[in-house]
């Protein structure tokens, strides 16, 4: 896959804010790795700034992980109702949000997700407890320019939809879906199966070793980057397939069993390279 749209070669002249500014809502007291997943994978797609905001610890940990990201500490260990407006006038400087990731299940959680969908105008990308929250209130994100990145059960958990192995099978319900709900949806899998409601399309860049927790995530930041550059949903989710499960590759070539989502931080910029 080529990238030269996305990634043309710079003016000499570019400046901090062209390149895309992606706010990441993730994180939880116990899942503290999501927002350094989302995070850091942005930074290396090529975001100018990534910030982060959720709960304490998740964001105590990230800040002592990375000096590149700006952390927001909540005050409670999940996101509530009560954080909403903080977090839709932080989102005021930003080009894209990547929202979902290890937020939790809490019905007070789920409430607030459903309002900062409903409420924001950015380009945003929903994984995990995100899709979750969405599959409650599907209507929130008509009109909105979204990107969904289920796998198979959080497909059927918004959807009701049970898919199988068969690649036809997946592109003719994800383009379904993705046509009834008016987003892009990039279905994870073996083969990604991405779909606007149009147009199909399918990534095999990937690799058995990426079954380790936070590879999601790293998907997820990487798509935000995009987003946050201006490109189209649809592009930007075939993009983000292509750049995570590449770099993957690259960290599976590395380290075989012992493969981490951190691993492909390294990986990220040289899947980019490779496509030049």
């Amino acid at each position: 896959m080529k990238l030269n749209n996305i990634y043309p070669q710079r003016n000499p002249w570019t400046h901090k804010g062209e390149h895309g500014y992606l706010l990441v809502l993730a994180g939880s007291k116990r899942y503290s790795g999501s927002p350094i997943f989302n995070a850091v994978s942005a930074l290396r797609a090529g975001a100018d700034l990534v910030c982060c905001v959720g709960p304490k610890r998740a964001m105590d940990i990230a800040a002592t992980f990375l000096p590149d990201m700006i952390c927001h500490p909540l005050s409670g260990d999940i996101l509530r109702p009560k954080d909403v407006p903080y977090i839709l006038d932080l989102a005021k400087n930003f080009d894209s949000i990547v929202l979902g990731s290890g937020l939790g299940r809490a019905p007070e959680t789920f409430k607030a997700l459903q309002e900062i969908i409903e409420k924001t105008e950015l380009p945003v990308v929903i994984d995990a407890d995100g899709i979750r929250a969405l599959a409650q209130k599907k209507r929130i994100i008509k009109g909105k320019s979204v990107v969904l990145t289920p796998h198979i059960v959080e497909f059927e958990i918004l959807t009701g939809k049970i898919v199988r192995p068969e690649v036809e099978d997946r592109k003719m319900k994800v383009k379904e879906m993705a046509k009834i709900l008016s987003c892009t949806i990039l279905l994870k899998g073996h083969i990604d199966v991405i779909s606007d409601g149009k147009r199909v399309a399918l990534n095999k860049t990937g690799s058995p070793y990426m079954t380790k927790g936070g590879f999601g995530d790293t998907l997820s930041g990487i798509l935000g980057a995009l987003l946050a550059r201006k490109i189209k949903p649809f592009e930007a989710a075939r993009a983000a397939a292509f750049i995570n499960g590449k770099a993957g590759e690259k960290a599976a070539k590395k380290y075989g069993e012992g493969t981490l989502a951190s691993d492909i931080f390294e990986f990220i910029p040289k899947a980019i390279k490779s496509t030049f």
